[in-house]
């Protein structure tokens, strides 16, 4: 720390003009979170993205947002995958092949399903199960949420398709019925 005037007394004037713009900033966010708060219900796809487990008054206005009203947009997940980014990109030049995320892509898209699929851990059984066997497996946090983000895009883009809204007991029996491996390991991890 320093006691000279010299670097002090700027400093103070400049913390002094900057908390005037923080309050106006502060205010703004506080009218378009009011804004967003008043519109979002009104809209007709709305129903589909509050229902989801951890999406709340913040995360399911953005992702009725990535998803759009045109359904065309995207004709299936892959297309919405690779749009968001969350879709790995596989790279091959001879006998060489490598995969490394996406870079073009619309980055707030890709924060808000990330964001999101976070928040579906401690909510969901079988996305806490997909990603405590994917980290089991070795792979990494940000890894484990970009790749239950990619399923959890298949899964609302057929909530989407279908106009339902996602139900984790329809989910959960119909991979069940397919036998599905995360069953297995999550009756294992909680034994």
């Amino acid at each position: 720390m320093t006691t000279d005037s010299a670097v002090i007394g700027p400093l103070l004037l400049l913390v002094e003009t900057t908390i005037p713009q923080l309050r106006a900033v502060n205010a703004a966010v506080e009218r378009f979170d009011a804004e967003i708060a008043s519109l979002s219900p009104k809209l007709p796809d709305y129903e589909l993205f509050d229902a989801l487990p951890g999406a709340g008054p913040a995360l399911a206005p953005r992702l009725l947002v990535a998803f759009g009203e045109r359904r065309e947009r995207f004709p299936d997940a892959a297309s919405l995958q690779k749009y968001v980014g969350v879709a790995p990109v596989t790279e091959r030049s001879g006998n060489k092949s490598w995969v490394h995320w996406r870079f073009a892509c619309p980055t707030f898209q890709r924060q808000t399903f990330i964001e999101w699929v976070g928040q579906t851990v401690p909510r969901s059984f079988w996305a806490k199960a997909f990603y405590e066997s994917y980290r089991e497996r070795g792979g990494s946090h940000q890894a484990a949420l970009r790749a239950l983000a990619f399923k959890w895009i298949r899964i609302l883009h057929r909530c989407s398709v279908e106009r339902k809204p996602y139900d984790e007991t329809r989910y959960l029996m119909a991979l069940q019925k397919r036998n599905a491996p995360l069953l297995a390991f999550a009756a294992k991890a909680s034994t």
